[in-house]
């Protein structure tokens, strides 16, 4: 069992999960397809969880073990994923050897076979009481009032009864100093306006690289292109792409934008000029250093060039793209941003996703015993 790249003649692509002779496994495939053409989740999503089904069937495949009720023994899938290497010809993981995979990841591949196995109930491939091997389900009756609300009646909620716990990490974001040594190391203007977007804006890979023109309102009055949003800004929308480029979020959103990258974006406007199979596409990002010439970026393309970037400019470790994105998250947070602020900025769909950026520098720390010890002493003794 494997993932495996589907790409539609619509140039929509998905993933899906294929066995040892490239047939597609046909209720893997059915709820890949509902996430990517009905819930419209984006392709690394399907990505993700494809590669989740293939070990979760592959784990039923070798055990013998029926996919639908399965369930029962999760216990002993989350051993063989602690200890089982992604290659099936690769040795397992024994006693002293780190395990194959943390907790973090497997509580993800569990997640995305609660999904597998909940719409498999709603279509009747799967028993319903598998969810109860699932799932806990709780009531509010212990809590107090005060917490519970003036609504009537009991309030339920279900639990996964499978969830390894995870040790709590920093995000892994750009230093200030480290975005101005791949600034440092651009060599033209289309890479530096890319390192503007994601590190000043952080914008995602599959954002930056669906940017169309029509998306750039970068001019002071906004209201003279029919916009109504004030001041200078771009709009992040959901598309399908020829390039693979993909928003994950469905709703569009407007995203501020300060003068650097407006300078940015004027600086590399001139220099795209000047190819000219460039100036009939509509895409922002071209080619224009490599064939095809004038044909959009690839979101890969931004991996591949933050890594030459980041050897180029001598830089301890290697960016990626969500590094730059994580450090504009978190300077938000560290200038004093509101949570739910770096939460539209983000595109975040729930608040939960942004709380990962509420980790104050130690600078902001001290400042803030500072403050309570200088308000003492205007204050006098008490």
């Amino acid at each position: 069992m494997r993932a495996f790249l589907v790409r539609l003649p619509s140039s929509v692509r998905y993933w899906t999960v294929v066995d040892d002779g490239y047939r597609v496994v046909s209720v893997a495939d059915e709820y890949l397809q509902h996430l990517r053409l009905g819930r419209d989740a984006a392709e690394s999503t399907t990505k993700s969880y494809a590669e989740a089904l293939a070990l979760y069937l592959r784990w039923c495949e070798e055990g013998s073990r029926d996919w639908r009720t399965a369930a029962e023994r999760l216990g002993g899938f989350i051993t063989w994923l602690r200890h089982t290497p992604g290659d099936p010809d690769a040795p397992l993981a024994g006693p002293g050897v780190a395990d194959v995979r943390g907790a973090g990841r497997i509580n993800r591949v569990l997640s995305a076979v609660r999904g597998f196995l909940r719409h498999g109930v709603v279509t009747g491939e799967v028993p319903a009481a598998v969810l109860a091997v699932l799932y806990d389900i709780t009531d509010d009756r212990h809590l107090p009032v005060e917490v519970r609300g003036e609504a009537a009646g009991l309030r339920y909620a279900a639990r996964p009864r499978h969830r390894l716990s995870e040790t709590e990490t920093e995000v892994d974001r750009a230093s200030d100093a480290e975005v101005l040594g791949l600034l440092r190391a651009c060599r033209s203007a289309r890479d530096r306006f890319i390192v503007t977007a994601m590190a000043r804006a952080g914008l995602r890979s599959g954002e930056v690289t669906g940017l169309r023109r029509e998306d750039m309102h970068l001019v002071p009055d906004a209201t003279s292109l029919g916009c109504p949003v004030p001041g200078a800004h771009l709009h992040v929308r959901r598309r399908d792409n020829p390039n693979g480029a993909w928003a994950k979020s469905r709703r569009s959103r407007p995203v501020p934008v300060d003068e650097l990258l407006v300078l940015a974006y004027d600086t590399y406007w001139f220099e795209r000029d000047g190819c000219r199979p460039a100036r009939e596409c509509d895409f922002v990002l071209v080619n224009l250093f490599r064939e095809p010439l004038g044909a959009p970026m690839r979101p890969g393309a931004l991996n591949e060039l933050l890594s030459a970037l980041s050897r180029r400019a001598g830089l301890a470790r290697e960016i990626h793209p969500h590094m730059l994105r994580h450090g504009f998250g978190s300077n938000v947070m560290d200038a004093g941003g509101a949570l739910d602020e770096a939460q539209a900025l983000l595109g975040h769909a729930s608040p939960s996703s942004t709380q990962v950026y509420l980790h104050p520098d130690y600078g902001r720390l001290r400042s803030a015993v500072d403050q309570v010890a200088a308000r003492s002493m205007a204050g006098g003794p008490r």
